[in-house]
């Protein structure tokens, strides 16, 4: 008896309890939010980012090798527009060639919120799989073509999908398991793409003249295929996938949300004037009349400046805050455009503006993930990268396009110069605006 009236003495607790609790009921969870604390439940307790070890090192070398492949291989295409207007496509306006390489760089980043999606709910595997047979083939296609919408369909559209594919969840995975270290594993993650732009534009030049366009891509397609071999053994989340119903409420909720709406609108701006050095800084040496063989290493330069940005950027941006080390990064990018770009007229001018512009620009790329991921549910991250680097993508389309129109008016490498340092200072004011909402007029908060 005694034993039940204790049993019953705790009942009466549990139900007077619940009865307090009862009076102030919580709002209704979102499908999203119900279905995401169901999993938080469902995992074990302690479970969190071990922000190091073997496991969480092999999949930033993963991510390593996807970067390498897809931006690294993108930072490349300076080389391409002056091969194709010089060569192989001498017939097409620069503006028309251009296409290739914003076609290629557009679906790289506009099939983000598909690709997004298909991460949250299913993970990498899949994705680095079908990306790596899409990358691969794409550039043997291009190896055999020599007609323009060849070219076109082969690396602006089929090894697009597959960069797509490959970039963006590996990295991702990488921030999943990190938390205090996240910044310099993304950065290290990301120095891959500036190898890869060190590599890839010194590779081509002398494979194109050694053994030809054909052979010069083929080679190249094998060694991306041997590096993606590695990235699909290593690149795993550090938790499985919680698959949640999708509904329209969902997808526009991110769309309600200032301080995001500010990060998509600020690199949507931003990446007009980024991507304008990026594609025509041998082009404009050419034409300013530097030495050909010092103009093809131009590329490779820039590259090597932003391995050390990509490095320094996540360095500070885990001491100092990400916004912070991005606004600063990103303004400097803007201002030695306009400061040194814009006036110089000599080699030693363009070879000093190369090397800052990379060292500066390498946050912009490092560090915008983490952006995102400090406004965003973890479990809505992949969709919301996509919506990023989507709006992103959309201005790249149709960057090279204007600032090769631009460059055939007269005094037209002026124009693009301004164009483009404009552009970078107003896309990170959009960030700074989305800073101050969250910390107010404090200049030396960490965020």
């Amino acid at each position: 008896m005694e034993g039940s009236t204790n049993g019953q003495d705790i009942t009466d607790q549990d139900v007077k309890s619940q009865k307090e609790f009862s009076v102030a009921p919580s709002p209704p969870l979102s499908t999203l939010e119900r279905d995401t604390e169901k999993s938080v439940q469902t995992k074990p307790a302690g479970r969190q980012p071990p922000d190091g070890g073997v496991a969480a090192w092999l999949v930033v070398l993963g991510a390593w090798c996807t970067s390498f492949c897809s931006f690294g291989w993108v930072n490349s295409v300076g080389v391409f527009q002056e091969y194709y207007q010089n060569d192989l496509l001498r017939g097409y306006s620069p503006s028309t060639i251009s296409w290739i390489a914003s076609l290629q760089i557009f679906l790289m980043l506009a099939l983000g919120p598909f690709v997004g999606a298909i991460y949250d709910h299913h993970g990498p595997r899949g994705l680095l799989f079908v990306g790596t047979l899409f990358h691969v083939f794409g550039l043997m296609m291009a190896s055999l073509g020599t007609e323009y919408y060849q070219l076109l369909l082969a690396q602006g559209i089929c090894s697009a999908i597959g960069v797509s594919s490959i970039f963006q969840p590996s990295v991702t995975c990488v921030a999943t398991w990190f938390t205090k270290k996240r910044g310099i594993a993304i950065g290290v993650a990301f120095t891959g793409s500036s190898i890869g732009g060190i590599v890839f534009p010194i590779m081509v030049s002398h494979l194109i003249r050694s053994v030809g366009f054909g052979w010069a891509m083929r080679i190249c397609a094998f060694l991306i295929l041997s590096l993606l071999i590695i990235a699909n053994l290593t690149v795993r989340p550090f938790q499985p996938p919680t698959p949640y119903k999708v509904t329209g409420a969902q997808l526009l909720k991110p769309l309600r949300e200032i301080e995001f709406l500010l990060i998509a609108a600020g690199s949507f701006i931003f990446g007009f004037g980024f991507f304008a050095p990026l594609t025509f800084i041998p082009v404009e040496a050419l034409a300013q009349g530097m030495n050909d063989h010092l103009a093809e290493y131009l590329l490779s330069i820039l590259n090597a400046g932003s391995l050390f940005g990509r490095l320094s950027t996540g360095f500070f941006g885990d001491k100092v805050g990400y916004y912070n080390t991005f606004i600063i990064s990103c303004y400097g990018t803007g201002l030695w455009i306009l400061v040194l770009w814009l006036p110089g007229a000599s080699a030693a001018a363009t070879i000093a503006f190369t090397v800052l512009f990379g060292f500066f620009s390498g946050g912009s790329v490092s560090l915008l993930t983490p952006l995102v991921m400090a406004v965003s549910p973890m479990a809505e991250v992949g969709f919301r990268m996509g919506i990023v680097l989507f709006v992103t993508g959309v201005g790249m389309l149709v960057t090279s396009p204007i600032c090769g129109a631009i460059a055939d008016l007269d005094d037209g490498w002026t124009k693009v110069k301004i164009f483009a340092g404009v552009f970078c200072l107003a896309g990170t004011t959009f960030i700074l605006v989305a800073r101050l909402r969250k910390t107010g007029l404090k200049a030396f908060v960490r965020f």
